[in-house]
């Protein structure tokens, strides 16, 4: 009997799903741990594992897709058994008068909830998929949420579309390869009649010129634009800096690596200076806990544990792993989780429960070179650290003389509600005098 595969509930947050790419087509043999698919939640691209043994039998969304928590995704089963495919929200005819309207999923923080088992699926919602009548009920239009709302973006007639998805259904590529401002190549002509000293064709696809475009909003960028614009709407910020002697931190880095070198020369990576970064923060949160705080409207939350999170840039945004309990790791083991976190955020492996719970947060973009920025709070968290770029720059030494030095500017910002001045004044300095004694971390 064949195996109906459908769209998982991967987090608490997430009511529907947008099928991104098909990895197997069908007639495919697939076996147990194969990945079919990727699939776009809430929080993030994350890829769709096979359990079953089998044949690809069939599929049932295309790409691009918007499909409802427990709505069918594919078929597994023995080669050459028949499938009836399962009735779904977006087959269902509606007048045209009375067409549905879609109804955004709701969103909440990338960090709010730990994901729901994938074994347990939701009824699927009806309001997702959205069929239109354009006379009788044999002559209806097919389109998922996600191109109906390019097309309407777009102005353009459902009539004149052809859909290349399950049933002729219209996806978001059929939009993209229709739209004028993706397909035709167009030519502007000055008029004759205006006087000009310089009458001539313009191509607009000529170099420096270029066409503009509709870019749909993933639910990652959705997300984050509704978070950081809740952060800075609702969190009184305030910032402070400090610029810090970079050069014991490059030497600490560089011996620590040479020693662990020599105690195991096949180990697989180094520690990085974002590695000590954290591993420093971890420590001073012990001694100012004001820090790892949050903000629970007729309460303050003290956290018992110290969870670091820490950005990871990725194709369509930020993500946000964290490492938890980083005060009760060895710098080599933080360094070795930190890594980990790394990969499944660049491989789409990265799960929700590794993006929950942090209680504070910090960000690094000095290997891009940027010497100083202020980062934007991570609700819930009270602070979140912002590391710059090593300069090389002239520096007074303890004699008073001007030397040649290297030094590394930090920010910090901070919820007012939660950290005072003293506060984070105070923790910016004890994080910078061990970040220029990292001998202190040993004791």
């Amino acid at each position: 009997m064949a195996i109906i595969i459908e769209m998982p509930k991967l987090s608490d947050t997430m009511s529907v799903g947008t099928l991104v790419k098909w990895h197997k087509k069908a007639g495919d043999l697939v076996k147990n741990g194969d990945i079919l698919a990727e699939v776009e939640t809430d929080k993030a691209t994350m890829e769709l594992e096979n359990f079953d043994d089998g044949t690809l039998l069939e599929i049932f969304v295309g790409e691009g897709d918007e499909v409802p928590i427990g709505s069918p995704l594919a078929a597994v089963g023995e080669p050459g058994e028949e499938v009836t495919a399962p009735t779904k929200p977006a087959d269902e005819p509606v007048e045209e008068k009375a067409e549905k309207k879609e109804i955004p999923p709701q969103v909440e923080e990338i960090t709010a909830s730990d994901p729901a088992p994938e074994a347990q699926l939701q009824p699927a919602q009806p309001q997702t998929e959205v069929t239109r009548i354009t006379g009788d009920d044999s002559d209806r239009i097919l389109i998922s949420p996600l191109a109906k709302k390019m097309a309407g973006d777009l102005n353009l007639d459902l009539n004149d579309l052809k859909g290349t998805g399950p049933k002729g259904r219209i996806t978001k590529k059929d939009i993209l390869s229709h739209s004028p401002e993706t397909s035709k190549k167009q030519e502007v002509t000055v008029p004759e009649n205006i006087p000009t000293p310089q009458t001539k064709k313009i191509n607009l696809l000529s170099p420096g010129i270029r066409e503009d475009r509709l870019i749909p909003v993933s639910k990652m960028r959705s997300i984050i634009a509704q978070r950081l614009l809740e952060s800075k709407n609702t969190i009184p910020h305030f910032y402070l800096q400090k610029e810090i002697n970079a050069t014991p931190l490059k030497e600490a880095r560089v011996a620590l690596n040479i020693k662990l070198a020599n105690r195991n020369p096949n180990a697989p990576s180094k520690l990085t200076l974002n590695d000590i970064i954290l591993k420093a923060c971890a420590e001073t949160i012990s001694l100012v806990p004001e820090i790892n705080s949050s903000w629970e409207e007729k309460e303050i939350k003290l956290h018992g544990g110290i969870h670091l999170a820490f950005g990871v840039a990725v194709e369509d945004g930020l993500l946000t792993p964290v490492v938890r309990n980083a005060d009760q790791l060895a710098l080599e083991d933080l360094s070795i989780e930190a890594k980990s976190l790394i990969t499944k955020a660049r491989t789409k492996k990265l799960s929700p429960n590794e993006m929950a719970g942090s209680t504070f947060t910090v960000t690094n973009l000095g290997m891009f070179g940027i010497d100083f920025f202020s980062g934007i709070i991570n609700p819930p968290n009270a602070a979140i650290l912002s590391v710059g770029a090593i300069v090389k720059k002239p520096i007074v030494d303890s004699l008073g003389n001007i030397k040649a030095g290297e030094t590394m500017m930090l920010g910090l910002s901070c919820d007012h509600r939660l950290v005072d001045g003293a506060i984070g004044a105070q923790f910016l300095k004890l994080l910078a005098e061990t970040l220029e004694n990292p001998a202190s971390m040993l004791v």
